[in-house]
């Protein structure tokens, strides 16, 4: 693709990296096929190939309207047109920096900016929303169906093991899930240390920094990053192998850091140093097999499993097929979902901010889901667990629990 950057852009960082992906893009349109709002709206411009079209647009200098925010806010950035891409189009990237040019010049209404003012104070707050879950739970049926629906049942996260091994790695706390669902980095630390390495819990948890980022308050995502940088570097130097991230949402950010600090001379290192010890819990798991496997109660009765792959595992980590390959060999069967590329609708924010986009895409994700009648559908991310959960009767958790159940039967059972 020809490009001729406006002298506004053209010298800059983030110019540079959008001329070089742009001219990478060779218009083939193979992209549209595999994006979720396209296959809803069959528009165009609600398209990979369409939105990078309206980016170079803004970028060359063109007039920007409200359309064109528009047609990028809907976009889930779930990056499955970066997966079919023969290219290799970081469109992900591209649409970051498209999305803060347009915001720049656009700007919000005043309603749209106190939305996502108010999605960022709560959200960034473990204690103001965790307080907030509370109070929802108990005024729940008092509430409307839609929001009611939106607030899962409370839990007990369960016993976090006192740290006893030579062996160490961090368990990153987000900034939702340990008021919605704490089993789920409990169990990770459980599995962990069954394996002989000690989960390490940092004070100052929260936020990985994607939800400002992608909602373009890049001061407030910089200033996120570095704050976990600081807590989490010194322990690389004290012998913590990893940083276990349970949320894949998360955790393809944090794996980002190094590029989103690339231009920070004080934190580029440590940032990409940071990028490089984060890991999902599959990638610890499929390491640590051989070590695992003695630990599976076989003997249990497989339960009917169907997993849901989040596109910040499959297309934003590349990781595929991994989780599917331990629910297998954990003795569980494994069905089939119809359209598992897809999205499930949730995408951070998404599901607020286009409530309309969202429910079409849960609606259709379930049915995909639910068709071949499981147990329990799986999957890696908070998000898109507690997005699928208010809209089906079906168990929804966390693969990891799942392992964690066996291994912990396992015990008992030898005990």
């Amino acid at each position: 693709m020809q490009t001729n950057l406006s002298a506004e852009y053209r010298d800059t960082r983030e110019g540079r990296e959008a001329d070089a992906i742009l001219r990478s893009c060779v218009h083939c349109g193979f992209c549209t096929a595999t994006c979720p709002t396209y296959q809803l709206l069959g528009d165009e411009l609600d398209g990979p190939r369409g939105r990078i079209y309206l980016i170079k647009e803004v970028l060359e200098g063109a007039p920007v309207t409200a359309a064109t925010q528009m047609h990028l806010d809907r976009c889930l950035t779930c990056r499955n047109c970066e997966t079919t891409c023969p290219s290799g189009v970081q469109y992900g990237r591209l649409l970051d920096i498209g999305r803060a040019a347009v915001e720049a010049k656009v700007g919000r209404t005043s309603a749209e900016a106190a939305q996502r003012w108010a999605l960022r104070r709560a959200l960034l707050s473990p204690a103001l929303f965790g307080t907030a879950v509370t109070m929802g739970r108990w005024v729940k049926g008092l509430l409307p169906r839609e929001l009611a629906e939106r607030i899962p049942g409370g839990e007990r996260g369960g016993a976090w093991p006192a740290p006893r091994h030579a062996r160490k790695m961090i368990v990153a706390e987000g900034c939702v899930q340990p008021a919605l669902k704490p089993g789920i980095d409990a169990a990770t630390a459980r599995v962990l240390d069954r394996i002989g390495i000690s989960p390490v819990r940092v004070a100052g948890g929260g936020c990985c920094g994607a939800l400002s980022h992608h909602l373009n308050a890049e001061d407030e995502a910089r200033a996120i990053v570095r704050r976990n940088i600081d807590a989490w570097h010194p322990l690389l130097h004290r012998g913590v192998e990893a940083i276990v991230v349970t949320a894949s949402g998360c955790g393809v950010m944090v794996k980002d850091y190094g590029h989103f600090l690339a231009g920070d001379a004080a934190y580029a290192v440590k940032a990409k140093q940071v990028a490089d010890a984060a890991r999902d819990p599959i990638e610890i798991v499929t390491a640590e097999w051989k070590r695992i496997a003695p630990l599976i109660a076989m003997d249990q009765g497989p339960q009917r499993v169907v997993f849901h792959s989040p596109c910040t595992l499959q297309h934003g980590m590349k990781i595929r097929g991994q989780v599917e390959e331990i629910l297998l060999a954990i003795g569980h069967s494994l069905l089939p979902a119809a359209d598992s590329h897809l999205c499930c609708g949730s995408a951070g924010t998404y599901s607020v901010l286009q409530p309309a986009l969202s429910g079409l895409l849960k609606a259709n994700k379930l049915k995909a889901l639910e068709a071949p009648r499981p147990d329990v559908i799986a999957t890696a991310n908070i998000g898109c667990l507690t997005h699928l959960e208010s809209g089906t009767r079906t168990p929804v958790r966390h693969w990891i629990e799942l392992l964690d159940a066996r291994m912990l039967n396992a015990q008992v059972s030898r005990s």
